[in-house]
Parts: structure tokens; sequence; C-alpha cells
């Protein structure tokens, strides 16, 4: 892996079920991401790429290959080991937006701080600090319910950086979006990645999101192109 490498999957496999029933999702992918690059892999619905994030994410085990996140193997580690990793370096941002509705936006951006037992006056200062980044500085206070589905997504983003994790995982996230907020997003997840030095794992099927894109590659059947 090179020096300079934050994220690699190595000749990842992933098969469901046997015999002739059997079902590879994902196969034999190589991929490696640097510090403050932005990756997107593109490909249609069933194409393999959830499957292939949550393999690099450590949300599954590769039926064979290996995943490094740093210099650190992710694929050799307990699941404990795994969940702190997790916890620590890396973030998640979801097509759904996977906001609790009961909490605010400032307490669902506070959860991941909460996991890590942080001090509350250093809780509170990142919450801001993530808001701000997001432009919902003055939005602290409301649920899900009273925003928009851009504002929710800007909300799933700062819940995602607010650990400063080097690795950012994203998973269709204009997939609910109508084209405006699918650009402000867009703009703000490169942005973030290129000014805080994140390797950053996009998935699309949208052709207006590539063009923010350092490297755009293409999944089909489980095969990594480009």
């Amino acid at each position: 892996m090179s020096a300079a490498a934050a994220l690699r999957g190595e000749t990842l496999v992933r098969t469901y079920g046997s015999g002739r029933g059997a079902v590879e999702a994902v196969r034999g992918v190589d991929l490696e991401v640097g510090a403050g690059q932005l990756v997107m892999i593109r490909g249609r619905s069933g194409s393999g790429k959830t499957t292939l994030l949550n393999l690099l994410g450590g949300l599954e085990r590769p039926t064979s290959g290996r995943v490094w996140v740093g210099e650190r193997e992710l694929t050799a580690m307990s699941e404990d080991e795994v969940l702190e990793l997790r916890r620590q370096h890396l973030g998640y941002v979801f097509q759904s937006f996977g906001l609790v509705p009961s909490l605010s936006a400032a307490e669902n951006v506070e959860v991941p701080l909460r996991l890590l037992e942080l001090d509350p006056r250093e809780r509170d200062a990142r919450v801001a600090e993530a808001l701000e980044l997001v432009g919902l500085a003055r939005h602290a206070k409301q649920r899900p319910g009273e925003m928009s589905g851009g504002q929710q997504q800007r909300v799933g983003i700062a819940r995602a950086l607010v650990a400063q994790p080097a690795v950012l995982l994203a998973d269709e996230p204009t997939g609910q979006l109508d084209s405006r907020n699918a650009v402000v997003v867009m703009d703000l997840l490169a942005d973030l990645v290129h000014t805080r030095g994140v390797a950053a794992v996009v998935t699309t099927h949208d052709p207006l999101m590539v063009e923010r894109a350092d490297r755009v590659l293409d999944l089909h059947s489980g095969r990594l192109q480009g």
C-alpha cells in the first residue's frame, strides 16, 4: 500500500448464498484512496455499490480479500476492534439520511461523540463547528421533520464528519434529493473532502454528480472498471 493511501481494498469478493444459488455481489475489487481524494463509484441499482461500501467500512466481512484503513488491516480485526475503528476513523453518509426524528439537528450530530465518551464541552464545540461547516448553525435546535431533505442530508454530513474521521463513505447521498439540493450537497462534500484532507468514496447513479470527483470508477455486476 502506498504511503499516501488512507483506504485500500485488495481483491475484495463478497458472495451471498452457496452452490448454484450463490451470487457474487462484489468480484475481485481493488481500490486505493488517498487523503483529500474524492473517488466516485457509479453504477446502476444492483451493481454492488452498497455492498462494496459495506466491505470498505467494516459493516460486512468479505468472502475473500482484505481492507486497510491507514496502516491497520480491518479484515484482520475482531468485531470489537472493527467497531472501535469505525467510531474513530470512519464517517458514513446514508441515502435515507439516517437521522433520529426525535432529536434536534445538534443532538443528531452529537451521537458519534457520545459513543466516543468525549468531554461535554468538547462535544458542544465540535457539534457547533460541524453545523457551521455545513451551513446549518442557525438550525441546531430543529428536528429532522422541520427541515428540508437537503438540510437533513447536510446534518447527516455534519454527523459523519464530527468525529474528524480519516475516511468518509457516502452511499447515494443525493439519491433522495432534487437536482438543486443534490448539487449543493455534492459541492459541500467535495469542498469538505479537499479542505479537511478526508479520503472519500461516494457511490452514485447520477451522471451530473461525477464532475465533482477526483476519480470516477464504474461498477458493473460487482466488477470495478476505470
